[in-house]
């Protein structure tokens, strides 16, 4: 019993060691996150219960901020992607650097939650918006977007309802939807991945200036993409979701 006693504690040692390590990387994730790296990236199999006790008792949990919580109540229900390449989101945030603000455009891909296209500069006028959206349809329809029943998302901000914009995804056969009133979280799913990018890269270092942050993007963007393991996709990432539907979407076909 003795040495059975000791081997746990030894286990629980450096399981700790390695939440410490993960935590340190990752400072806003709770224990589901830390227990899906163990499990998917370290190939640890552990108990979610275990990853909890360990994190509650070294005060490595996350606490709620109930007062982000908004209380609202929509009438129209939030749109849901059933298939890549059907709903994308666009938004941005700002991020302050010892030579000023730097503005960040992000184009999400509602099911895969993929980052299929963005834009980092000091301006963010309808062209840097219209930059980040051309990136994600070069990259995802190379042979075109009409036709293909593309839907965008955005808040109603001057640069997505401005006449350029529309006159653009009009051209393209985009079809643009506005969050509302009585529909607040319509953008959700890109909001909530934006919070995701300012945990992960904004806020846990000062940036020197725009060139510094665009480069850290540029490749933060592609490890979200490859690595960012997602609770609704059973924790894989947004390139492991999409190729799970195309594949599961072939045989389908196959088959029948």
């Amino acid at each position: 019993m003795r040495n059975q006693s000791y081997s746990v504690t030894l286990r629980n040692e450096y399981l700790l060691e390695r939440i410490k390590s993960i935590k340190r990387d990752h400072p806003f994730w709770g224990y589901r996150r830390v227990w899906a790296y163990l499990r998917y990236i370290d190939g640890l199999i552990v108990n979610k219960k275990r990853i909890y006790r360990l994190m509650r008792e070294n005060n490595l949990t996350v606490k709620p901020n109930t007062r982000l919580i908004a209380k609202r109540v929509s009438e129209r229900p939030k749109p849901r992607a059933d298939k890549p390449k059907q709903w994308w989101g666009i938004d941005m945030t700002k991020v302050l650097t010892n030579t000023g603000w730097v503005y960040v455009v992000i184009v999400l891909d509602w099911y895969t939650k993929k980052i299929v296209g963005h834009y980092s500069g000091k301006q963010a006028r309808t062209k840097e918006w219209l930059e980040a959206l051309e990136k994600g349809l070069n990259r995802e329809f190379p042979a075109g977007v009409r036709g293909n029943g593309l839907k965008l998302m955005s808040d109603n901000g001057s640069q997505p309802t401005s006449l350029c914009f529309m006159k653009a995804c009009s051209n393209l056969g985009i079809q643009q939807v506005f969050t509302s009133y009585n529909n607040p979280k319509g953008n959700a799913d890109t909001e909530r991945m934006i919070r995701t990018m300012k945990e992960e890269l904004f806020w846990l270092r000062e940036w020197e200036n725009e060139r510094e942050l665009s480069l850290e993007l540029d490749k933060w963007v592609e490890y979200y993409n490859r690595n960012y393991l997602h609770s609704a996709h059973g924790y894989r990432t947004p390139i492991q979701a999409e190729k799970g539907y195309y594949r599961n979407h072939t045989s389908h076909k196959n088959a029948a």
